[in-house]
């Protein structure tokens, strides 16, 4: 159990005097995915949830269709998103990559390197 949690946990920050913090990389995966869903014309995680539902279902289903890879300091994030119809695909796109690469930086001090995003698919529906 102790080598699982360490294969998935990645320190931030150590020191003798105090401790040291740890995340998970399903944190981060969870920053990412909200990050994501919060830009306008992303209609979700790719097999995933609106952000209106999220409070519902529980955190858990933000990670789906979110991939980290966390090197030494370093994350690399893969996204598979549904758009909203009607969005201009690469303007959206740019600006979840910056909303990602910010909220995960910001919040955890790791410097990211890639956000790739792939397109899953495009809601139809139109919300009244």
């Amino acid at each position: 159990m102790d080598k699982e949690m360490e294969r998935n946990t990645y320190a931030l920050t150590e020191d003798d005097k105090i401790g040291s913090v740890k995340i998970a990389d399903d944190v981060v995966a969870m920053i990412a995915g909200i990050a994501a869903t919060e830009i306008e014309g992303v209609a979700a995680m790719a097999g995933n949830i609106t952000n209106e539902l999220m409070s519902r279902v529980g955190m858990k289903n933000l990670t789906k269709g979110v991939k980290v890879d966390v090197i030494g300091r370093t994350v690399k994030v893969d996204l598979a998103l549904t758009m909203e119809y009607g969005y201009n695909i690469p303007a959206t796109c740019q600006k979840v990559q910056e909303k990602v690469k910010a909220a995960i930086e910001n919040m955890t001090g790791l410097e990211v390197s890639d956000v790739n995003i792939r397109i899953a698919g495009v809601n139809m529906q139109k919300n009244s």
